[in-house]
């Protein structure tokens, strides 16, 4: 490709980009979706709440499942001050077995992310593997649909797990999907510390 068709192509996608920027003009908080079998739902949210932090911003986590061992981002971050954490759960729903201790933890997160929802103090909250709440019936979707209106017209919200309640899909504002065309655990490789967790 010559020098000047290079610049004429650049210059007609500067155009379109500066037209889309250009007519993105609402200042708000949004509500994103990370979805999909893949690994690396989790890993994004909290990337992006890192970069949150970068910018001054207040964070919180709620961890909804994960509760058996100590993420990796749970022992760098956990003691951030502009980040409140909390790990609700009592581990995946396969270690811990126990159904009505299952729906009591998640209702008690559910009661933390509530509150959260409703501090204006808050730039964004991580609910982390909430999806599986909806999924298992351990909570109803429209309380948490409501309080996600209802909340602070800056504040972000993510909300990760493999699949999401109709519920949320209908009002997120941006929804990835995260996919899963091969895992080293179906290889016969171990989960390791500072890779899966």
């Amino acid at each position: 490709m010559s020098e000047e068709l290079h610049r004429q192509k650049s210059i007609k996608r500067k155009a379109v980009i500066d037209a889309k920027i250009a007519k993105a003009t609402e200042q708000r908080g949004v509500l994103i979706l990370l979805k999909g079998n893949g690994k690396g739902k989790s890993s994004s949210a909290f990337g992006t709440m890192a970069r949150s932090v970068g910018h001054g911003k207040h964070c919180a986590v709620v961890q909804f499942s994960k509760g058996r061992l100590e993420t990796g981002e749970f022992k760098l971050f956990h003691r951030h001050p502009q980040i409140d954490w909390h790990v609700m759960g009592h581990g995946f729903t396969w270690e811990t077995q126990d159904c009505a201790r299952d729906i009591a933890a998640a209702e008690q997160a559910w009661q933390k992310a509530a509150e959260l929802l409703a501090d204006d103090s808050l730039d964004l909250i991580v609910l982390d593997e909430m999806s599986y709440m909806f999924k298992y019936d351990y909570l109803s979707v429209e309380p948490v649909v409501a309080a996600l209106k209802a909340r602070p017209r800056m504040q972000t919200v993510i909300i990760t797990g493999r699949t999401m309640a109709l519920g949320l899909q209908d009002i997120a504002d941006t929804i990835s999907v995260i996919q899963d065309e091969r895992h080293a655990f179906r290889l016969g490789v171990k989960a390791q510390a500072g890779i899966e967790y």
